[in-house]
């Protein structure tokens, strides 16, 4: 796709993934909506995006991506600002082992909210000219770790989603491309969390062994020049094998 004039919308714009994928959307001259609950994060990154990229490319919209009816305002503010929408990518996600009920909200409800409203503004069924849609999962599908078992679930949960919508994408002709990103580590605030009783409960105990697995994988920057080959990948139609990228294309439209 190329993404010239293309609409998106991102969920957990304003930071980690959510940012690094506006800025490679930016750079290539699209039209960004951040989507973020940080009122104060969102705000500084649009100002920073206004600056680099120059203003009326990218605006902030602050939204509990948990609550549908401010997650479908988010999306038609946006087609209201930009007159259309092409891309969206589910990105937002959070690391909690204690409120595992929230982790399952935002984490895999969302996805699946945000799936849906991005095909009622982009699937040919509805009389919309097609898209993309990126639902951001990550690799604790396929190694899953003693330390984030709900987090786990809810990125299976993703993924098995994604493929049964892509499926439905290509059989009911909606023209939309529905893909499952599944990153390894990567330097963001929810990494942060994994050493957090707060946040990870009784299962804090095995963070020693989560740390090994960072350090036998390593961990990505966003915004490093090492990984922007995987940050534009999600981007394009290029295939990348997900056992050496940790890209799951899972609808070939």
């Amino acid at each position: 796709m190329a993404l010239r004039g293309k609409v998106a919308l991102v969920t957990g714009g304003a930071q980690g993934i959510g940012r690094a994928a506006a800025e490679i959307l930016l750079e290539n001259q699209a039209k960004v909506a951040l989507v973020d609950l940080n009122q104060s994060v969102g705000e500084e990154c649009r100002n920073a995006l206004d600056q680099k990229h120059g203003e009326g490319n990218c605006i902030f919209i602050q939204c509990d991506v948990t609550d549908r009816g401010r997650l479908q305002e988010a999306f038609q503010s946006t087609v209201e600002q930009f007159g259309r929408l092409d891309i969206v990518i589910n990105n937002a996600g959070i690391n909690n082992e204690k409120n595992w009920e929230k982790t399952i909200e935002v984490n895999l409800t969302s996805v699946i909210k945000g799936t849906y409203l991005a095909l009622d503004h982009m699937s040919k069924e509805y009389g919309k000219e097609g898209g993309v849609i990126i639902n951001v999962s990550s690799m604790a599908a396929f190694l899953h770790s003693p330390h984030q078992p709900v987090y786990t679930a809810t990125k299976h949960g993703v993924i098995g989603f994604s493929r049964a919508m892509a499926d439905a994408s290509e059989q009911g002709d909606y023209g939309v491309r529905i893909n499952a990103l599944c990153p390894a580590f990567v330097d963001t605030q929810l990494l942060r969390t994994v050493e957090n009783e707060e946040t990870m409960g009784k299962f804090v105990k095995f963070k020693d062994e989560f740390k090994q697995r960072m350090d036998k994988f390593g961990v990505l920057n966003c915004f490093s020049r090492a990984t922007l080959p995987f940050r534009q990948s999600f981007l394009t139609e290029e295939r990348i094998d997900r056992n050496t990228s940790g890209f799951s294309p899972v609808s070939q439209r």
